[in-house]
C-alpha cells in the first residue's frame, strides 16, 4: 500500500479538472504514505504543537455534545503513535479535557500555532490530518463539527480543496481497513500485541519491557545451561522470532524507538 495515498489524491485532483490541483493532490497522498503506517516524528514537533493538537482535538470532539468511545480510541492512538511516555500521555489527557471546555479559546490558540508554524505548511496539514483521523473515527460529522474544522483551516490557512482532499484519502484509509486485506492486516497487528502479552491501550514503554522479558525468557541462550534437547532449542527459537517479528510490527506502526 505504499502509492495508494498518491493515487486516490491524484484521482480526487484530476477529478476538479485543473492539473494543479492534481498535483496538490499528489503532494498530499504523498504525505498521506508517509503516515500510513502510523509514523509520526515527534522530535519535529514542538510542545507547542503537542499541547495545542490535544487541547483543539478535545474541543472538536465535544462539539457535538458527546465524545465518542472511536474518537477516544483515535486520540489515543495518536499518543501512541507520537511515542509519549506514560508523563505525557497523562498531560495529554489533560490537554485534551481542557479543551472540551466551553471557555477554551480556539481563535487565540490557533493564531498561536499559526505564528509558530508559518514556514512550516506541512506542519499545518498534519495538525489538520490528525484532528480529521479522530473526528472520522465515528459514523458521521454533525454541522458544527464541519464549521468548526473548516474555522480551523481558515485559521491555519488550508483550502477547501485540501481540506476535502484530506478527507477523502482518510476516508479512503477507513475503507481499506474495512476491507478483507485491511481485516488480515489488523488480525496482524492483533497477533503481535498477543505475542507480547500486551494489548492497543499500552504505551510504547510497556511493549519494549514486554518484548525484552520475553526475549530474556526464551531465547535459545537462556535454556543453555540446561542442557536442552534438540525440540527444546527449536522451540525456543520459534519463539524468539514469533517474538522478534511482533516487536518489530509494533515498533514500525508505532514509531517505537
Amino acid at each position: 500500500m505504499p502509492y495508494y495515498g498518491k493515487i486516490i489524491g491524484t484521482l480526487i485532483g484530476l477529478a476538479t479538472g485543473r492539473p494543479l490541483l492534481a498535483l496538490l493532490g499528489l503532494i498530499l497522498g504523498h504525505q498521506f504514505d508517509r503516515g500510513f503506517a502510523g509514523r509520526i516524528h515527534r522530535e519535529r514537533l514542538s510542545g507547542d504543537f503537542v499541547a495545542s493538537l490535544f487541547q483543539v482535538m478535545g474541543h472538536l470532539a465535544k462539539a457535538d455534545g458527546l465524545v465518542t468511545e472511536d474518537e477516544i480510541r483515535a486520540a489515543r492512538s495518536i499518543m501512541h503513535r507520537l511515542n509519549l511516555g506514560a508523563a505525557e500521555t497523562r498531560q495529554a489527557i489533560a490537554w485534551f479535557e481542557a479543551g472540551k471546555n466551553a471557555s477554551f479559546p480556539l481563535l487565540a490558540t490557533l493564531q498561536h500555532l499559526r505564528e509558530h508554524s508559518a514556514r512550516r505548511a506541512e506542519l499545518r496539514g498534519l495538525f489538520v490530518r490528525l484532528l480529521l483521523e479522530v473526528s472520522l473515527a465515528k459514523s458521521s460529522l454533525n454541522p458544527r463539527e464541519r464549521a468548526i474544522i473548516w474555522t480551523i483551516c481558515q485559521q491555519l490557512e488550508i483550502g477547501r480543496v485540501e481540506l476535502a482532499q484530506l478527507e477523502a484519502m482518510l476516508r479512503a484509509q477507513r475503507g481499506f481497513r474495512r476491507s478483507p486485506q485491511g481485516n488480515a492486516d489488523a488480525l496482524q497487528v492483533d497477533r503481535a500485541y498477543s505475542t507480547l502479552g500486551v494489548d492497543r491501550s499500552s504505551t510504547n514503554d510497556d511493549i519494549k519491557k514486554a518484548y525484552r522479558r520475553l526475549m530474556n525468557r526464551n531465547h535459545p541462550d537462556k535454556i543453555a545451561s540446561g542442557n536442552p534437547d534438540s525440540a527444546a532449542v527449536a522451540e525456543a527459537e520459534r519463539k524468539t522470532r514469533d517474538i522478534r517479528g511482533a516487536y518489530e510490527m509494533l515498533k514500525a506502526r508505532r514509531s517505537i524507538r
